[in-house]
């Protein structure tokens, strides 16, 4: 067994693997970048060691420093987590030239499975179902024109190198595919270091399954069930399941044999992921093998009762697997959710901020890499945690996710609290009616703003203007009038741009509530956790956090925070400035347009890189380009001014 590992990652992935190596009595070294000083992982492990600055650039993708720290410390196995160097053959060569374990397969695996191009044709070879397509060397804008022309539309361009859903872009029509391929190009160049590009068939509304292989060097290779990933957005998970719904036996056989074959084919050692697609007849198409453990392993262990990192760190040491492939049992059903700091309402804008408060209830697993006080900054990927549910069955399972998002609490960071507790409490979830067009078919049901908030943003009222602890209310004397009720106006913005004006008149606990031009009579407590509202005969309760000058809710299907809005400001005139700045810190990529060009409302301006994603900034109305303060390349600070945009007149 391994006696020293070293974690070359970060966050609730670094967290997980320390907590097994504590388990099995094995030292763990963590590294971490200057942004990362008190992070979890740090704190957990044995020993942790500076890498250098925050960008990932310059710290967790640095191999060569992180061998080196390994090397000087006496580690003997290096496990690369997901992301940054995880699926890097150099660095897996690194290691086995440093005398370290890499906790995860060869790098001549990793370099076949890298380039999805050379992987398609192996997999073809390994009699593997394949999806029509090109994979070809020739990447010229006139051979993939004319290989699109042949595969037909609407068809898929993706990266050749990397995933995540970066470099990907569904092409409807011939028009639409230069722009295609140069978007593509670019965010494949900026997340792979590689911008190659490949074309295959696109299927409208495929389910994405996926299998669960390990293999061991004493030539070994079993699979351990299968995992639905359908709920998807950008071509990112969001939802997973294990075992798939839905599938009979004799095709899980199959899908698992199949994915056993694709890495024999490479020789495979460790954990992997072949991921398939599912069409609406049952057939399976290779999609890509993920030479790495999988965000979404841990529903595969709640269904097997197995330690998936235990298993790598045992099969990195040279024993063989602990089962065979006829002892593996699969038992209940299991959920994971990605709980993201973004925004959906807001297209899934990634969100940066400080976690005031974080609770989840025991009743789901939580794998997480922060904790109330922690800061999700913009540096890196805006998962906040991975929630987990068990159930004997598939609807025992939701029930439970949905009891435990609803009493999960989170405060400091907009979320996807509340869309991850509406996907799983939908009919056709629950009916498992699932693809990789279900957020996208469902989004506006999905994100609509519901009557709570209206009630809701009369609670923020009134928890903001209680007297703050210590304070006597002759030192507020906020809406005081003598001899009369008691008279304050509110105008609450909440963290999805919605506005609400309020009046409030009375004493407490009694109120009259002008809201957007309709009155209500409220009755009102609250105390330190808590309040309580008798609006118009309904009674509602909520725990609730004020923290500076925000007030948050939890409300049954989510947080939803509440700030006043500065006086004097312009609603409309706000809006379109703030179409115009950056919206958290991040890298110009491309300018589409220059200096004194007239634009029309709607045309795309520039494209930046924040949280791993682009964001294309459009203009809110017809005008002239007036200035470009910053050029392709260049970092930007949340809030900066991308754009001076002059209005033409009418």
């Amino acid at each position: 067994m391994l006696t020293k590992v070293l974690i070359a990652n970060r966050g609730e992935i670094a967290c997980r693997v320390i907590r097994t190596c504590r388990t099995l009595g094995i030292a763990t070294v963590a590294v971490y970048s200057e942004a990362d000083r008190g992070a979890q992982h740090v704190l957990m492990a044995d020993e942790a060691l500076l890498l250098g600055p925050a960008p990932a650039t310059e710290s967790y993708l640095k191999g060569e420093a992180i061998l080196e720290l390994a090397r000087a410390h006496g580690v003997d196995g290096i496990h690369p987590g997901y992301g940054f160097l995880s699926e890097n053959p150099q660095f897996a060569r690194g290691c086995e030239a440093a005398g370290i374990r890499f906790i995860g397969p060869g790098a001549d695996a990793i370099d076949k499975m890298g380039s999805k191009s050379a992987a398609k044709a192996i997999m073809a070879d390994a009699g593997v179902p394949m999806l029509p397509g090109y994979h070809g060397e020739d990447q010229s804008d006139a051979c993939l024109t004319a290989e699109a022309s042949k595969i037909g539309y609407p068809l898929l361009v993706k990266a050749a190198f990397g995933g995540g859903g970066k470099g990907m872009r569904i092409v409807n029509g011939a028009d639409e595919l230069p722009q295609a391929l140069a978007t593509a190009r670019r965010e494949a160049a900026s997340a792979f270091g590689n911008d190659t590009l490949l074309l295959e068939r696109y299927l409208a509304a495929p389910r994405h399954v996926e299998v669960q292989v390990f293999a061991d060097t004493q030539g070994n290779c079993i699979y351990l069930s299968d995992r639905d990933c359908s709920i998807q957005r950008r071509h990112q998970k969001v939802v997973e399941e294990a075992p798939a719904p839905g599938l009979s036996d004799a095709l899980r056989a199959e899908m698992g044999q199949a994915a056993c074959r694709a890495a024999q084919a490479i020789d495979y050692v460790g954990a992997g992921t072949v991921e398939f697609l599912l069409d609406e007849q049952g057939r399976f198409y290779f999609m890509e093998m993920n030479t790495r453990l999988q965000v979404e392993h841990p529903v595969t262990e709640m269904v097997t009762g197995q330690d998936l990192v235990e298993w790598q760190l045992r099969v990195a040491a040279g024993d063989p697997l602990p089962l065979s492939q006829s002892q593996i049992t699969v038992k209940g059903h299991s959920l994971e959710v990605r709980l993201y700091a973004e925004d959906p309402q807001r297209e899934f804008l990634p969100a940066t901020g400080t976690l005031t408060r974080f609770r989840v209830p025991d009743s789901l697993r939580l794998d997480s890499g922060v904790i109330t006080g922690d800061t999700i900054s913009a540096h890196y990927d805006p998962m906040i945690a991975k929630l987990i549910s068990y159930g004997e069955d598939r609807n025992q399972a939701i029930a439970q996710m949905v009891r435990g998002l609803r009493q999960t609490q989170l405060a400091g960071v907009t979320s996807n609290l509340a869309f991850l507790a509406r996907i799983v409490a939908h009919e056709d979830f629950r009916r498992a009616k699932l693809d990789t067009g279900f957020i996208e078919r469902h989004y506006h049901t999905l994100t609509k703003a519901d009557d709570l908030r209206q009630r809701a943003a009369i609670a923020a009222a009134l928890v903001a203007s209680r007297p703050k602890p210590g304070q006597v209310p002759w030192q507020s004397a906020v809406g005081f009038r003598l001899n009369q009720a008691a008279h304050l106006g509110h105008q609450l913005e909440d963290e999805h741009g919605e506005r609400y004006t309020l009046e409030l008149r009375g004493l407490w606990p009694t109120f009259r509530v002008q809201l957007d031009g309709q009155e209500h009579r409220v009755v009102a407590s609250l105390d330190d956790e808590q309040v309580r509202l008798e609006l118009d005969g309904h009674l509602c309760h909520w725990p609730y956090q004020r923290c500076h000058e925000a007030v948050t809710l939890f409300l049954p299907d989510g947080p939803l925070r509440f700030t006043q809005v500065r006086h004097g400001s312009s609603e409309e005139g706000e809006a379109g400035e703030d179409a115009l700045k950056a919206p958290m810190n991040g890298t110009i990529v491309a300018l589409l347009c220059d200096l004194e060009q007239q634009v029309e409302a709607g045309q795309s301006l520039l494209v930046m890189e924040a949280m791993k994603m682009e964001y294309t900034i459009t203009a809110p109305y017809a005008g002239k380009v007036t200035a470009l303060p910053f050029s392709p390349g260049q970092q930007v600070n949340d809030g900066a001014a991308l754009v001076a945009l002059e209005a033409l007149e009418e």
